[in-house]
């Protein structure tokens, strides 16, 4: 019954927080045990066949700055986004035409953003919705990832 309660409470607590400042939420945050880490995401990690090419895609086509690209390795970065791009001989990727991971951007202008995409190689996964709430594309990059791309309203 007291665990149920301090539940309670702790939910309670979190609610009335949400409206507050961070500050003040940090204050009522369960403290977490000395020592103990969060994990963090480190990167995202695609493989693609031409290294450069994919780093080139996203640089150019969703203003992505390039960190380090090699033949075989790439980190590109996008807001607190790292995107890890990484050589494989595997020539069935993009003829396999299965979601693996789908990255899923917020785009002012969606059209000019599909346009530029394609002109680097992406092909539209269908046509773009207009949405209640905003614009939404799929596209499917150089190596046969999925791109998600949002205009709002």
């Amino acid at each position: 019954m007291r665990r149920r309660l301090c539940g309670l409470v702790l939910d309670l607590r979190v609610l009335l927080c949400a409206s507050s400042s961070r500050r003040q939420a940090e204050r009522w945050r369960p403290r977490m045990a000395a020592g103990a880490a969060t994990a963090t995401l480190r990167w995202v990690l695609q493989l693609h066949r031409d290294v450069p090419r994919a780093a080139r895609f996203y640089a150019e086509g969703l203003d992505f700055s390039v960190n380090v690209c090699t033949l075989r390795w790439a980190e590109l970065q996008s807001g607190p986004l790292k995107l890890a791009l990484m050589h494989t001989n595997d020539s069935n990727i993009a003829s396999q035409r299965v979601y693996s991971s789908m990255l899923s951007f917020t785009v002012p202008d969606i059209n000019s953003t599909v346009s530029k995409l394609m002109a680097l190689g992406a092909e539209l996964d269908g046509p773009i919705k207009y949405e209640i709430h905003g614009k939404v594309a799929a596209l499917r990059c150089i190596d046969g990832h999925m791109l998600g791309l949002y205009e709002p309203a």
